[in-house]
This record gives structure tokens, C-alpha cells and sequence, in this order.
């Protein structure tokens, strides 16, 4: 929860200067962009509005990113760890998947 927490406030902030630039990529404004986690239990958390008593000591973090889902800023999906893009920048990889993440980053 946490990092879905951080990297919404750093989108947030992307969005809102991206939009003071007056940046358009062709796409909608309103379209919310897409936060991908491999953390399906925070995930379920953030989709779901009903308050949760197990989640009490994390309720600003949970409150900020449901409002972010629900004003349509940010959607979150899920993605498995190892289809994670990130991969390539963290980690030693085989030539397949470094070729696959490449590609999925648009770099190849």
C-alpha cells in the first residue's frame, strides 16, 4: 500500500506539470493513467470503497488512493513480478527477457 501510495503523489505531480506545460500526447486528460502492481491485496484495498478495520493504521494512504481511482487519476492493475518492467533496470537478466522488457519499454 505504501508504494502504490508514493507513486500516486508522484504521478499526481507529473500530471499536474505536465499539464501546466500545456503537454498534450493525443490523449484525454481525463483518462486516468495506469499504476500496474504485483500486490494483489493492496490492490483489492485501494479498488474497494468500503472501509476496511484491518486497515486502520494505513487510512490516509488508503483514502488518498481511492480518491485518486475514484477522480480518475490513476487506475490500478495488476501485474504479475515477473512481466514487471522494472526488471531491467534492477536486475541481471537473460537475453529474452531483457529483449522483452526492452520492447515493452518502446526501446528496441
Amino acid at each position: 500500500m505504501m508504494a502504490l501510495t508514493h507513486m500516486t503523489k508522484e504521478l499526481k505531480w507529473i500530471r499536474t506539470l505536465l499539464a501546466e506545460l500545456s503537454y498534450s500526447n493525443g490523449k484525454s486528460n481525463d483518462e486516468p493513467t495506469k499504476l500496474f502492481s504485483d500486490k494483489q491485496g493492496a490492490i483489492a484495498l485501494a479498488m474497494n470503497t468500503v472501509s476496511h478495520s484491518h486497515a486502520k493504521h494505513m487510512d490516509l494512504h488508503y483514502h488518498f488512493i481511492c480518491e485518486a481511482i475514484q477522480d480518475r487519476t490513476i487506475w490500478v492493475q495488476y501485474i504479475p513480478a515477473a512481466e514487471m518492467m522494472t526488471d531491467s533496470l534492477m536486475k541481471a537478466l537473460g537475453c529474452e527477457k531483457h529483449e522483452k522488457c526492452m520492447t515493452d519499454m518502446g526501446m528496441s
